[in-house]
């Protein structure tokens, strides 16, 4: 073979390395870094008869060739009907049949009550329609305006999940095990043309940026110091139950449903995360996933709900101080934690040393270091959600004000924002080459790059609210956003099993092709919307209700106050 084709697939199978790491199908094979051929090894799946071995079927096959010319090794044997049923599984299937059993129950009641004796619907039980599909249905597409409502956040939810989900349909396709053109994939993730896909990871810390703004102008229009101290145990009951349904009921179908669903030659991977749920269900239901075996997470993207969670534990600490209603305090606390934050996140990044990404062609060996004590690292990922505080701190003091700004500086803001998040977007590109060699550089963007795009995103949410969005927040306020955006969280935790099950059952090589990937991220999105709905509407939609029945639908918003209208300005 000649020399510059065993050195492309060389660079392909450390450029993809960083993939298999994060995709969570990791190829221990330790002699492609030292020959790149040892990955081509032929792979030949085959049925042969139970009273055989596999070395009889492939002398068999080979014509009695002797067996010690060939170097081969079992991987994967299945026999029909070998998956066995486990405990999992029978609670599974057991709390899925009971959710059923009470929808058709709950539907029923409603569509007797409000269509056949035609009773009027305000006096019906809530808690007997907690599990109607048909009240869950209507809730979830049903529009109600709210005074004060950020309407923007609805498009960029939209728009994070989408390019979360295409983000991972680009990552199995071109960490595939059965790709058949890897020179052409490592072409395309090295090119310009991929920085769309290579910078998809940035786009989890909009999610961090927003949970930590909506923290902030939530609670500040609910809660003062005092209260937030006294009602702690209900701050934090009230966050754990509202994402545990929809985390379990995806856990329960890792661990049943999708194990079953499907088949394939390459089912090991699948396989590998089932069984990943089956042992370690708990810390990922205790949101300690990240730091507890985090090399066998149960559900692979999950980290993402641990921080969110860790954070979220630990913002009493600022909101204490944010609620007190004083200003200077509010401020100084909030900008001393993201300096404090931002210090303590530098530091350590200079001093491990870290990549700049988990897919850097240049450092595959670092892959896993990277992934671990980085990537799902709560102080590397906390500075987006401390930037998300300060802007809903901002924007709770302007709640229901008119801010006004001229047009020189709406738009500098509108310049230096889209300058920033472009910067972001375009650092992907030089550290993809294979000849990338900058520590510094790594080390500053793993530091500044992540709270750079939350700023981003907070100016543009503020633009949006106050007026100065123009043709941006038209499209991101679209009501035809608001029914992802509600179905987003359950997206985000059901699609990426899906897709594992998806890119296990091909029986031939794939081809890679962008347009190809185009219509699998179509196939993939509308597949996690399908399951989504279905989650959301038979389970996660009907414990939002009993929680807030049981816990008293939590803290009543105080009487709004009516300023003169010459205090309602705000001059910037």
């Amino acid at each position: 073979m000649k020399k510059d084709v065993v050195k492309r697939l060389r660079d392909y199978h450390l450029a993809t390395a960083g993939y298999a790491e994060f995709n969570g199908a990791v190829n221990n094979d330790k002699r492609i870094a030292r020959n790149p051929l040892a990955a081509l090894t032929f792979r030949l799946g085959t049925c042969i008869p139970k009273s055989c071995t596999p070395r009889q079927a492939l002398k068999a096959l080979l014509n009695n060739t002797q067996l010690a010319t060939v170097e081969f090794e079992e991987d994967y044997c299945r026999l029909p009907n070998d998956k066995r049923w486990v405990a999992g599984e029978y609670v599974a299937f057991t709390i899925f049949g009971i959710c059923i059993l009470l929808v058709v129950i709950s539907t029923a009641y409603e569509i007797r009550y409000n269509v056949y004796q035609q009773k009027d619907p305000k006096k019906i039980n809530k808690l007997l329609i907690a599990f109607s599909a048909y009240n869950n249905t209507r809730r979830l597409i049903t529009y109600t305006p709210v005074p004060g409502a950020l309407e923007c956040l609805d498009g960029i939810r939209a728009f994070a999940m989408m390019w979360v989900i295409i983000g991972h349909t680009f990552v199995n396709q071109t960490s595939s095990q059965i790709m058949a053109n890897p020179a052409d994939v490592l072409a395309w993730i090295t090119s310009l043309e991929s920085v769309w896909i290579t910078a998809g990871p940035i786009t989890v810390d909009t999610f961090f940026m927003l949970s930590g703004l909506l923290l902030v102008y939530t609670t500040a229009g609910k809660l003062s110091s005092m209260k937030l101290v006294k009602s702690l145990h209900l701050f934090y009951l009230n966050r754990l139950l509202r994402m545990f349904p929809a985390l379990a009921a995806v856990i329960l179908l890792q661990i049943s449903i999708f194990s079953r669903v499907a088949d394939g030659p390459y089912w090991s991977v699948a396989a590998a995360h089932t069984h990943r749920c089956r042992v370690y269900w708990w810390s990922t239901l205790l949101y300690i996933q990240n730091y507890m075996n985090p090399n066998h997470m149960c559900l692979a993207h999950s980290w993402y709900l641990a921080i969110d969670m860790q954070l979220h534990i630990l913002s009493p600490l600022i909101l204490v101080w944010v609620l007190t209603g004083k200003r200077k305090i509010a401020w100084s606390v909030l900008v001393g934690a993201l300096i404090a934050v931002l210090a303590a996140a530098t530091t350590y990044n200079f001093i491990r040393k870290f990549p700049s990404g988990p897919i850097i062609p240049s450092r595959p060996q670092d892959a896993q270091d990277y992934i671990v004590n980085y990537y799902v690292n709560t102080l590397t990922r906390a500075s987006p959600f401390f930037v998300g505080l300060i802007f809903g701190y901002i924007l709770h003091l302007n709640r229901g004000k008119k801010v006004t700004l001229n047009l020189i500086t709406s738009s500098l803001f509108w310049i230096c924002s889209l300058v920033i998040s472009t910067l972001v977007v375009y650092s992907s590109y030089p550290i993809m080459q294979l000849e990338w060699d900058n520590q510094f550089a790594d080390s500053m963007i793993n530091s500044f790059m992540r709270p750079a795009w939350a700023m981003f995103v907070g100016w543009m949410i503020f633009a949006c609210v106050h007026g100065y969005g123009g043709p941006v927040n038209w499209i991101l306020s679209l009501r035809a956003w608001k029914v992802l955006s509600r179905l987003s969280y359950a997206m985000y935790l059901v699609h990426y099993p899906l897709m594992f099950v998806i890119n296990a059952m091909p029986i031939v090589p794939i081809y890679f092709d962008v347009r190809y990937s185009l219509f699998q991220f179509l196939a993939d999105f509308s597949l996690a919307v399908i399951v989504a709905f279905l989650i959301t509407i038979f389970i996660d939609a009907p414990c939002s209700v009993l929680i807030k029945h049981f816990m008293g639908g939590g803290p009543k918003r105080p009487p709004r106050i009516v300023e003169p209208e010459e205090e309602k300005k705000t001059q910037l």
